[in-house]
């Protein structure tokens, strides 16, 4: 199974502002984590030794449920069956002491426990408001990361296309679908919460 992520699929106007009001253009980009960055089940994530710690952002996590190659995107909602919150985690900062990037680098974000996903619900059984599908993610009770799928760049059905375009799906790919908040850090003891139309999906601690 691949883990894809993509990212810019948000617009961040603290980040993407002109100036005079106007939202920079952006383009989505996406990187790939190993499966055995993955945990699951409310298991605890152990942080790595990393000299800055690390930092996460939470996103809505598609599962694929079919092989497809190149899947339009008018057909594309038959490739996916369920919908859950995932949390990414990474080294913090964007360029490591020994000069990579830690984007896509599998040493700075396909750790051991760097992918977390919560449980996944069907697609048929959501209730998708006025807005699409809301999460939320709170630390240590507070709400510190939340989104929803209509503000998307690029929303499920795109995604399937744009993804199937350059890589083979296949049953049991996660396609985290985008970050809608900056990256931020986390610390031992922190509890991280998901809820997915206002019900929990995902629940764990970091030690």
């Amino acid at each position: 199974m691949k883990i894809i992520c993509i990212h810019n699929n948000y617009i961040l106007p603290q980040s993407n502002n002109a100036g005079d009001g106007t939202l920079i253009n952006q383009r989505p980009w996406v990187t790939l984590k190993p499966d055995s960055s993955l945990l699951h089940g409310g298991k605890p994530m152990f942080i790595p030794d990393f000299p800055d710690g690390i930092e996460w952002g939470a996103a809505l996590v598609l599962r694929v449920c079919r092989l497809g190659k190149c899947v339009s995107r008018k057909y594309a909602r038959r490739y996916y069956d369920a919908v859950t919150v995932g949390v990414s985690f990474k080294a913090a900062g964007h360029i490591a002491d020994d000069g990579c990037h830690i984007h896509g680098n599998m040493l700075y974000d396909g750790f051991d426990g760097a992918t977390v996903v919560g449980d996944f619900v069907p697609v048929d059984a959501l209730t998708v408001g006025d807005e699409g599908l809301s999460f939320a993610v709170s630390r240590n009770g507070e709400t510190v990361q939340e989104g929803k799928s209509d503000d998307l760049l690029r929303g499920f059905d795109s995604l399937i296309a744009t993804v199937s375009a350059g890589t083979t799906i296949k049953m049991g790919d996660l396609i985290f679908t985008g970050f809608p908040s900056e990256e931020m850090p986390v610390a031992v003891g922190d509890n991280l919460c998901g809820t997915l139309c206002g019900s929990k999906v995902l629940d764990f601690r970091i030690k």
